[in-house]
């Protein structure tokens, strides 16, 4: 009965974070084609120019440093797993499972970031109890983000700018 009532929490958790995330996504691509203009407007040289008063958000200047992005979530057996890194994405997944994307911040990303996040799901403990699994985030080689091996009942998160 237990295992059904965490099951039934843990599933919930999942759904109103996918929620949350599908609401928060899509700000830096608004206006993106800069209106008028079919979309072309910045990106030929024979374009018209920008209106005053908007940033020009094409080209390289557009664009912060790639960085590799590694979202890892350990233990064993099979557990669902939501994340947000090169797509957003929820499927159960045998552990331990990893995912790497190169990921360069464009627009407002550079000022504002861009959110990484890996929600991982129950896995059974050594004590035969239901226990979040141990997820990671590493950047550049460098891990920024952890959920203390699962004692930390959250997800790991990350802002990358």
């Amino acid at each position: 009965m237990r295992e059904t009532v965490t099951g039934t929490v843990t599933a919930a958790a999942f759904v109103l974070a996918a929620a949350l995330l599908t609401g928060c996504g899509g700000a830096a691509e608004e206006g993106k084609d800069g209106g008028e203009g079919g979309g072309n407007a910045g990106r030929e040289p024979s374009a018209a120019p920008s209106q005053p008063g908007k940033p020009d958000t094409s080209g390289p200047a557009a664009e912060g440093a790639s960085h590799e992005v590694t979202i890892e979530v350990r233990g064993e057996g099979r557990t669902m797993v939501m994340w947000t890194l090169d797509e957003s994405k929820t499927e159960t997944v045998t552990l331990p499972w990893k995912r790497t994307a190169t990921i360069t911040p464009r627009g407002a990303e550079k000022e504002v970031g861009r959110l990484v996040i890996v929600t991982p799901g129950t896995v059974q403990g050594a004590d035969g109890m239901l226990t979040a699994a141990s997820c990671t985030i590493t950047v550049d080689g460098k891990k920024v983000s952890d959920n203390g091996g699962g004692k930390i009942p959250k997800p790991c998160s990350y802002k990358l700018k």
